[in-house]
Protein backbone atom coordinates (compact mmCIF):
# COMPACT_ATOMS: atom_id res chain seq x y z
CA UNK A 1 0.00 0.00 0.00
CA UNK A 2 1.03 3.81 -0.99
CA UNK A 3 -0.04 7.10 0.45
CA UNK A 4 -1.39 9.40 -2.47
CA UNK A 5 -1.75 13.03 -1.81
CA UNK A 6 -5.44 14.10 -3.47
CA UNK A 7 -5.58 17.37 -2.53
CA UNK A 8 -5.90 19.80 0.40
CA UNK A 9 -8.84 19.67 3.15
CA UNK A 10 -10.00 23.33 0.92
CA UNK A 11 -10.15 21.00 -1.90
CA UNK A 12 -13.33 18.86 -0.24
CA UNK A 13 -15.53 20.99 1.49
CA UNK A 14 -17.76 19.87 4.06
CA UNK A 15 -20.48 17.17 2.79
CA UNK A 16 -18.78 17.19 -0.51
CA UNK A 17 -17.06 14.64 -1.59
CA UNK A 18 -13.59 13.51 -4.74
CA UNK A 19 -13.82 10.79 -6.88
CA UNK A 20 -10.61 9.62 -7.63
CA UNK A 21 -8.33 7.10 -9.83
CA UNK A 22 -5.72 5.62 -7.64
CA UNK A 23 -3.78 2.38 -8.94
CA UNK A 24 -6.29 1.85 -11.46
CA UNK A 25 -9.08 1.84 -8.28
CA UNK A 26 -11.91 4.70 -8.20
CA UNK A 27 -12.29 5.88 -4.85
CA UNK A 28 -14.62 8.40 -3.28
CA UNK A 29 -13.02 10.95 -0.65
CA UNK A 30 -16.02 11.69 1.67
CA UNK A 31 -15.62 15.24 4.40
CA UNK A 32 -18.81 14.19 6.51
CA UNK A 33 -18.40 17.35 9.40
CA UNK A 34 -14.76 17.59 8.89
CA UNK A 35 -14.00 14.39 9.00
CA UNK A 36 -12.78 12.01 5.83
CA UNK A 37 -13.94 8.77 4.57
CA UNK A 38 -12.76 6.84 1.44
CA UNK A 39 -14.75 3.96 -0.05
CA UNK A 40 -14.23 2.00 -3.15
CA UNK A 41 -16.53 3.75 -6.15
CA UNK A 42 -18.42 0.47 -6.92
CA UNK A 43 -21.70 -1.08 -5.74
CA UNK A 44 -21.17 -4.72 -4.68
CA UNK A 45 -25.19 -5.18 -5.97
CA UNK A 46 -24.29 -4.95 -9.62
CA UNK A 47 -20.82 -2.10 -10.35
CA UNK A 48 -22.66 0.87 -10.19
CA UNK A 49 -20.83 3.95 -9.79
CA UNK A 50 -21.51 3.93 -5.38
CA UNK A 51 -19.67 6.99 -4.90
CA UNK A 52 -22.25 9.19 -7.54
CA UNK A 53 -25.10 8.11 -5.83
CA UNK A 54 -26.99 10.80 -3.03
CA UNK A 55 -25.55 11.54 0.48
CA UNK A 56 -28.33 11.47 2.78
CA UNK A 57 -29.40 10.30 6.50
CA UNK A 58 -31.86 7.37 7.72
CA UNK A 59 -34.29 7.12 10.27
CA UNK A 60 -33.22 5.56 13.37
CA UNK A 61 -34.47 2.57 15.57
CA UNK A 62 -37.99 4.75 17.50
CA UNK A 63 -40.97 3.82 18.75
CA UNK A 64 -43.89 2.81 17.07
CA UNK A 65 -45.85 5.18 14.91
CA UNK A 66 -42.58 7.52 15.03
CA UNK A 67 -39.91 8.34 12.48
CA UNK A 68 -36.38 9.33 13.72
CA UNK A 69 -34.12 11.20 11.23
CA UNK A 70 -30.06 11.14 11.92
CA UNK A 71 -27.00 9.59 10.48
CA UNK A 72 -27.42 12.91 8.35
CA UNK A 73 -24.93 12.83 5.30
CA UNK A 74 -23.39 9.45 6.38
CA UNK A 75 -25.20 7.13 4.15
CA UNK A 76 -24.51 6.73 0.45
CA UNK A 77 -27.96 5.71 -1.53
CA UNK A 78 -26.26 3.40 -5.04
CA UNK A 79 -27.33 5.99 -8.02
CA UNK A 80 -28.97 2.42 -9.64
CA UNK A 81 -30.88 0.89 -7.11
CA UNK A 82 -31.01 2.53 -3.86
CA UNK A 83 -28.66 0.32 -2.08
CA UNK A 84 -28.00 2.50 0.91
CA UNK A 85 -24.33 2.10 2.40
CA UNK A 86 -22.65 3.63 6.01
CA UNK A 87 -19.88 6.38 4.69
CA UNK A 88 -18.19 5.83 7.72
CA UNK A 89 -17.42 1.92 7.84
CA UNK A 90 -19.07 0.41 3.93
CA UNK A 91 -21.55 -1.87 5.64
CA UNK A 92 -24.63 -1.54 3.76
CA UNK A 93 -27.21 -0.33 5.76
CA UNK A 94 -30.23 -3.49 5.39
CA UNK A 95 -27.85 -6.42 5.43
CA UNK A 96 -24.13 -5.00 7.50
CA UNK A 97 -22.88 -8.13 8.41
CA UNK A 98 -23.09 -9.41 4.85
CA UNK A 99 -22.90 -6.94 2.68
CA UNK A 100 -20.41 -3.88 1.93
CA UNK A 101 -18.18 -1.81 0.20
CA UNK A 102 -14.20 -1.30 0.83
CA UNK A 103 -13.30 1.79 2.31
CA UNK A 104 -9.83 2.75 3.23
CA UNK A 105 -7.74 4.71 5.71
CA UNK A 106 -7.93 8.33 4.97
CA UNK A 107 -4.97 10.76 6.89
CA UNK A 108 -4.65 14.68 7.33
CA UNK A 109 -1.25 16.04 7.46
CA UNK A 110 -0.02 19.20 7.84
CA UNK A 111 0.81 21.17 4.37
CA UNK A 112 4.28 21.99 4.46
CA UNK A 113 4.67 25.69 3.71
CA UNK A 114 7.42 26.50 1.36
CA UNK A 115 10.03 28.64 3.26
CA UNK A 116 11.27 31.12 0.47
CA UNK A 117 15.02 32.70 1.50
CA UNK A 118 16.29 35.67 0.00
CA UNK A 119 19.88 36.35 -0.05
CA UNK A 120 21.21 39.12 2.06
CA UNK A 121 24.22 40.77 2.11
CA UNK A 122 25.64 43.07 4.84
CA UNK A 123 25.70 46.93 4.11
CA UNK A 124 27.82 49.58 5.81
CA UNK A 125 27.44 53.28 5.74
CA UNK A 126 31.48 54.89 4.94
CA UNK A 127 31.76 58.51 5.18
CA UNK A 128 28.88 59.03 3.03
CA UNK A 129 28.94 56.28 0.90
CA UNK A 130 26.80 52.37 0.49
CA UNK A 131 28.64 49.86 0.91
CA UNK A 132 27.30 46.46 0.03
CA UNK A 133 29.87 43.47 1.03
CA UNK A 134 29.18 40.27 -0.92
Amino acid sequence: MADHTIGTVADIPQGTRKIVVLEGIKIGVFNITGKFYAVKNTCPHQGAPLCEGSITGTILPSPPGEYVWGRDNEILRCPWHGWEFDITNGKSHYNPHQCFVKTYEVSIEEEEIDTVTVDTYPVNVEHGKVIVTV
